[in-house]
């Protein structure tokens, strides 16, 4: 049985737009299985949008990428019951609630988090709980052995 893992959106965009990671988080489809907030996808979908107004994507390319996000198997876990442990790990880590709400998932699951955002990985290591901390994992670091 492959392990799951909670992933954010950095991980799910480079699924299907060529960023730098994109070969970390293609090669973690074949070995895991996905869950995630139900954020997610407005998270992934306001990427994409940037990307257009930047005109790094198409319209119809960002289009196409939300819908293989939605299609790619991920897990989708509602957020209800997250908001309690998100907020209290926003005003823990001084670190904004969207993205704690992956934490407080990862944490109510005891499941590993996976993300390429090296700002969240050094809030958590700096002013997270060793319990928290145990469960973040970089992009890059996530498909290697469990010390």
């Amino acid at each position: 049985m492959r392990e799951t893992l909670v992933i954010d959106a950095s991980v799910a965009v480079k699924w299907v737009i060529s960023e730098d990671g994109g070969d970390d988080a293609v090669r973690l489809r074949s070995a895991f299985t996905f869950v995630a907030p139900e954020l997610l996808l407005p998270e992934c979908a306001n990427i994409l949008w940037k990307k257009v107004q930047r005109k790094e994507l198409e319209p119809n390319e960002a289009a196409l990428a939300i819908a293989l996000i939605e299609r790619s198997g991920i897990s989708f876990q509602s957020m209800q019951g997250l908001g309690e442990a998100a907020t209290r790990l926003a005003i823990e880590l001084g670190h904004p609630a969207y993205d704690c709400v992956y934490l407080a998932l990862a944490l109510r699951q005891k499941l590993r988090f996976v993300t390429a955002d090296k700002h969240l990985l050094a809030t958590v290591a700096q002013r997270g709980s060793s319990e928290l901390a145990g469960l973040c994992f970089a992009l890059e670091d996530a498909d290697r052995p469990i010390r």
